[in-house]
């Protein structure tokens, strides 16, 4: 087995016996006695020491090692296929007739090749779990008094949990603060709706979906925040003792994969009927029935491509390690098939065509207007803010109602971008979050709901509650009826709100995202956040275009793909990034959300003139990607938040954060940015090009070559000519011609022109019309080549060894050359991807020595029936190999030119 195969029974009795000693019914006990029996401090959480301790003692937060297949399985896999079914036939009636060597060849060549497979298989195998590996899940935890980010498996009982909406939960928690917190329990509980939370107790013998005050490893924070201790971790939790040693579920086969063992199934019953066809005609024709059974033997093993399994897997896992090195992360194999189909992006804007390096740039309170123009400020560069009351007090409110974690202004902080940009422009103005609550106490907090847009944290402060609120302008003005002015309130008409709205929109067409804050004093606790509000001022945050978006646009353009931002955004603030990165196409027609069911029902030609879809929430992002494929589209979509996974799955290829996304929206997509980039995506598209080009490269030199094989048997049976190759020369040349250079073309870096051709229906099948004519075109310029050298060799007076040494190494050596006729037909002749490749060169010199040492070593040669080659032989096979690659690419050049 494979390493930690056999470990689960072990490490499931010492986590059961260590689980033991947490805790006992945690969702019964009060908030206050849960830390004392757990001994952390929900302010400060654990310390690293203890932290030390308590991993040694409890374990990873794992719930099993993920059990690879078995050596023995993967080793029983390679057999496990029509076309070694047909060949163990083949070796069968081999050792029937007598025939030993052939028989004794046949099955070591299915050995080999079974070897090549296993290898490659493992490797891949090896390659994807540690490609998953680079997606693994952090957590926010409260250490020492910090919040930090780390790996979720280095959770150990005790550890404080920060919770959003958006997030897995990592292990088993007890909830300790909630915000409108709700969570997805249906992988425990079969439950489809959301649970509400609360930090109450529970009955001890509550339901497993009745704790409401507890979080469950496994579970999606589907709206939100809160804070949890950790009570259980790896196979103690209630995932743990429902999953325990329940193996990975096989993913099943890709489309792609389907498709060639389709082919491969045709391939063998085609097979099968060229052989009987052959042999009826020729017992008929009263010929020798032992030769007949040679005959049929020499088309089954001629007409299996033994490679195309071993180069497909070997073509997906490097292609995938391919895209991984350039950060994207692909988690389906389907994925990489519809990948190079792709037709039109929605793409997000914040952190995808953005660097999503918020910084705050302008203040508006009603003492004016505050610009800060540098990239980086300084803090002598905010100085000016002190002694400015109603710039202090705006930014107070944004510092209060906020709910990332900034301590230094020269760290990065960690939470919403936007919200450390806050935290980091109170801190140069001389506000300190962790100060700040001190005086004013949060006793509550309202969630950012995309339905309100905004969210409100309430506070204790000497003079009675305080609310502070930030949101999308129009919907805090809409909740204000008072505005803060010099001499303190006056009452917000409909004018101000107007004039208020107007500095919005100002704010948005110079690219700057746009917060409305507001409050409101008095009250209790439990009142209304978003009634009766005091708007206190606007802010403008600038989240500038990455520098690489206008190219990988462009080249989007080039390989007929649409690129449509879908934004929640202000339409004016899209517009201005739009510009910024090169989407001047339909930018004019910038169209809301609130339209955008018009929109959808016009139908495909209104679709196709819109350039940016702004305030898009959720919900309507999906209806733009069902409507996108309605109208025939192959759509890619990005997504970041747990709103975003429909749309995620409903996408042809969805695209989730690596850096910024939810756990949920992750798990929903096929492919993560690990670096949250959109050139990215269009690195991706390119790799899956190349991906599905080398794979249909390979797959017709593959064919092309074996059926050269069928038709020289063939040909020479019916036309009553000795057999110009024999089945274990077959074998030979498969192994050596068929899995090399098949192996150097699927690891092509492809042509520099891929992405300037339109993108691929992907219904195509691996082999088109076209393909297949070729393969024809090919496979009989081969045919005729050997042909060639069969009467060349009677035209020399050669005896019948020396003319099947000559047939056969001529049509090896002309299998060989016809790799330069798989470049890509658009590509010039001399320098083109083919010649490019490395991998090929040094296939094709170690083919040619593989071919042309045997027939000097006597074991070799007597197993194979050669002889040396004499020069004059040597001179017909170069001559007559030379000869197929030459005509072809003769034919190909006239069919091209009459093309155009």
């Amino acid at each position: 087995m494979f390493s930690g195969a056999k470990e689960g029974p072990a490490i499931e009795k010492q986590a059961t016996a260590e689980q033991a000693m947490l805790p006992e019914s945690p969702h019964a006990l009060s908030v206050a006695e849960l830390l004392r029996q757990l001994s952390v401090s929900s302010v400060e959480g654990l310390s690293v020491a203890e932290v030390d301790a308590r991993r040694k003692r409890y374990g990873p937060n794992t719930i099993t090692f993920r059990r690879a297949t078995s050596v023995v399985r993967l080793l029983l896999h390679q057999f496990e296929s029509s076309v070694v079914y047909l060949l163990s036939c083949a070796a069968g009636l081999a050792f029937y007739f007598g025939e030993l060597e052939e028989g004794s060849a046949i099955i070591a060549v299915l050995a080999i090749n079974a070897l090549i497979g296993f290898v490659t298989e493992f490797k891949a195998a090896r390659s994807i779990e540690a490609l998953r590996a680079l997606g693994a899940r952090t957590v926010r935890v409260r250490r020492e008094g910090r919040v930090r980010v780390m790996p979720a498996e280095e959770l150990v009982p005790g550890d404080v949990v920060v919770l959003d909406a958006g997030d897995a939960v990592s292990a088993d928690l007890r909830l300790i603060e909630t915000s409108r917190l709700s969570t997805d329990e249906s992988t425990l509980t079969g439950e489809s709706v959301a649970v509400d939370k609360q930090t109450r107790p529970v009955s001890a013998d509550s339901r497993l979906g009745d704790r409401a005050s507890m979080a469950f490893k496994g579970t999606a924070v589907t709206r939100g925040t809160g804070v949890g201790v950790v009570v259980a971790t790896g196979l103690g939790t209630e995932l743990g003792r429902v999953t325990q040693l329940v193996l990975e579920a096989d993913p099943g086969s890709s489309p792609l994969e389907r498709k060639l063992g389709r082919l491969s199934a045709q391939l063998v019953w085609a097979t099968i009927a060229v052989a009987v066809v052959i042999g009826a005609i020729g017992f008929m024709g009263g010929k020798d029935p032992l030769l007949m059974v040679e005959a049929a033997i020499a088309l089954a093993v001629a007409a299996i491509p033994e490679g195309l399994p071993i180069v497909a897997t070997l073509a997906l896992a490097r292609g995938m390690w391919r895209m991984a090195r350039q950060n994207a992360l692909i988690e389906r194999l389907s994925a990489v098939e519809t990948l190079g189909a792709t037709t039109v992006i929605l793409t997000d804007k914040t952190g995808t065509l953005t660097q999503n390096r918020m910084t705050v740039r302008r203040l508006c309170a009603a003492s004016g207007e505050i610009e800060l123009e540098t990239e980086a400020p300084k803090s002598g560069e905010y100085s000016r803010l002190a002694g400015d009351r109603r710039a202090v007090g705006l930014l107070r409110i944004a510092v209060l109602c906020n709910d990332a974690n900034l301590d230094r202004a020269d760290e990065s902080g960690s939470g919403d971008p936007m919200e450390v940009a806050l935290l980091r422009a109170g801190l140069h103005a001389g506000l300190r979050r962790t100060v700040l609550l001190r005086s004013y106490r949060i006793i509550r907090k309202h969630a950012f709901d995309p339905s309100t847009k905004m969210m409100a944290t309430v506070h204790e402060h000497r003079d009675g509650m305080l609310v502070a609120v930030k949101g999308a302008p129009e919907a805090v003005l809409a909740a204000a009826n008072r505005v803060t002015v010099a001499h303190g309130e006056v009452a917000l008409d409909d004018a101000m709100r107007a004039e208020w709205l107007s500095r919005a929109d100002q704010f948005g067409h110079h690219g700057l995202r746009v917060l409305a804050c507001a409050m409101k004093t008095g009250g209790l606790a439990d009142v209304a956040p978003y009634e009766g509000l005091v708007l206190v001022g606007l802010i403008g945050l600038e989240d500038p275009a990455r520098a690489d978006v206008s190219q990988a646009i462009q080249d989007c353009r080039q390989a007929g793909i649409r690129v449509v931002m879908v934004t929640g955004d202000h339409s004016v603030t899209a517009r201005s990034i739009g510009r910024a990165v090169g989407l001047e196409e339909n930018i004019a027609n910038v169209v809301e959300g609130k339209n955008i069911a018009q929109v959808i029902e016009s139908g495909q030609p209104a679709l196709r003139d819109v350039g940016i879809f702004a305030r898009v929430n959720p919900d309507e992002k999906l209806a733009l990607v069902r409507a996108y494929q309605a109208a025939g589209e192959i759509v890619a979509m990005t997504g970041d938040g747990v709103n975003d996974a429909p749309a995620l799955r409903q996408a042809d290829i969805g695209v989730a954060m690596g850096l910024r996304g939810t756990d949920v929206a992750r798990e929903a997509a096929a492919m993560i940015l690990l670096d949250d980039a959109f050139p990215t995506i269009i690195g991706a598209i390119r790799e899956g090009r190349i991906i599905f080009a080398n794979i249909r490269r390979f797959v017709a030199y593959l064919l092309s070559c074996n059926l050269s094989e069928v038709m020289v048997v063939g040909l020479a049976v019916l036309s009553a000519l000795p057999l110009p190759l024999l089945p274990l020369q077959i074998l030979y040349l498969n192994l050596v011609t068929d899995v090399f250079p098949a192996f150097a073309l699927a690891m092509g870096e492809g042509e520099a022109g891929i992405l300037k051709h339109p993108p691929r229906d992907p219904r195509e099948p691996i082999l088109g019309r076209w393909q297949w004519i070729t393969i024809i075109l090919h496979g009989g310029a081969l045919t005729a080549g050997t042909f060639g050298a069969l009467a060349a060799s009677s035209w020399l007076g050669l005896d019948a060894q020396a003319t099947v040494t000559v047939t056969f190494l001529t049509l090896a050596f002309a299998q060989l050359w016809h790799t330069f006729n798989m470049r890509d037909p658009q590509s010039p002749l001399i320098v083109n991807g083919i010649t490019r490749n490395g991998w090929l060169w040094s296939a094709l010199l170690l083919c040619a020595t593989l071919l042309a040492v045997p027939p000097y070593l006597p074991q070799a040669a007597h197993l194979l029936r050669l002889v040396p080659p004499t020069a004059d032989m040597w001179s017909v096979v170069l001559l007559f190999s030379f000869v197929p690659m030459i005509v072809t690419q003769a034919i190909s050049a006239v069919v091209r030119a009459w093309m155009a």
